[in-house]
């Protein structure tokens, strides 16, 4: 009978790229990796992987062990989730990969809620960019992934993942207060001559800011580039920049920044995704319902920023 454990190595290897990498992943020596790979390759008798230079490629029919490997996993997932619900107490760890925003308005109250709830459950986040912990999520380095979705700006799909809405929030034109220069800013094509900040090329946030600019009439004068939204607001707000920011960023704090509506009211979506195999995992239903919980109520008690032009 086949190595689990070794066919597992196989996948890892088709999905991460090199035997680095594997060991990397899963805390083994990459000397290791190569033994059990190539006790794998003795065990089928047939040759698995060959040389391409520095890496290594798999052969058809290691492909092939590969599908049936990814088969098998989701049924073990799917064991592993049926025996958890049998017991009468929610536990295990739930690894969470989260993007910033969401992070910073979601996470607090839902961990809150968590250790009241379902104490015997222990929550582990990590921050990732949304198309990268979808990613890692399929390959199994997470549980959970809170990912966000643009408009016309369609997230990667994945069939092994399922997907369930959280919230969505409007994307409003952050400008400072008062006027700057000559004229007051009153809508994004005022920003046309103005210094920009946008997340690093890549985001999906950035993608989006810079297709709204062109739709409007012009290239954002992007100054200032950084994935830290709370470095993003002091630059709005000390009057250096403007920006196309959600409103969840927001949540739990006040702000001397403008927002105004864009026309036709975009908004972003928020959502969860999990493995179809582990999503009756207690711990795992137990967490997204936090997250809901903690979501409606976010969405409950927005509140109104003086000098804005929005209830966010």
């Amino acid at each position: 009978m086949l190595d689990v454990r070794r066919l597992r190595l196989l996948r890892e290897l088709k999905i991460r790229g090199t035997l680095a990498e594997v060991a990397e992943a899963l805390q083994y020596s990459p000397s290791s990796v190569s033994q059990q790979l190539a006790l794998l390759e003795k065990e089928v008798g047939v040759e698995l992987l060959r040389k391409t230079g520095r890496r290594v490629q798999l052969t058809p029919q290691a492909e092939v062990l590969v599908a049936h490997t990814a088969h098998l996993l989701e049924t073990l997932e799917q064991a592993e989730a049926d025996l958890a619900a049998s017991l009468t107490t929610v536990t295990g760890t739930v690894r969470i990969a989260v993007f910033q925003s969401a992070a910073l308005a979601l996470m607090p109250e839902a961990l809150t809620r968590m250790a009241a709830d379902y104490p015997e459950v222990r929550i582990e986040m990590i921050q990732r960019e949304p198309e990268t912990a979808l990613h890692e999520t399929w390959a199994r380095d997470f549980d959970l992934v809170i990912a966000e979705q643009y408009p016309g700006h369609a997230a990667p799909r994945y069939a092994e993942l399922d997907r369930v809405n959280l919230t969505t929030d409007a994307i409003r034109l952050a400008v400072p207060p008062g006027s700057v220069g000559s004229r007051p800013i009153t809508s994004l094509q005022d920003t046309e001559h103005m210094a920009w900040v946008m997340e690093p090329r890549g985001a999906a946030s950035r993608h989006w800011a810079e297709q709204a600019c062109r739709s409007a009439g012009f290239e954002p004068d992007v100054r200032f580039e950084t994935a830290d939204l709370q470095a993003q607001i002091r630059l709005i707000e000390s009057g250096n920049a403007v920006a196309l920011m959600p409103d969840l960023v927001w949540t739990g704090r006040g702000t001397t920044a403008r927002l105004l509506d864009l026309p036709g009211n975009p908004h972003r979506t928020v959502f969860t995704s999990v493995r179809r195999s582990s999503s009756q995992r207690p711990a795992i239903l137990a967490a997204r319902e936090t997250l809901a919980l903690t979501a409606g109520s976010i969405a409950h008690s927005a509140v109104v920023f003086p000098g804005s032009q929005h209830r966010s």
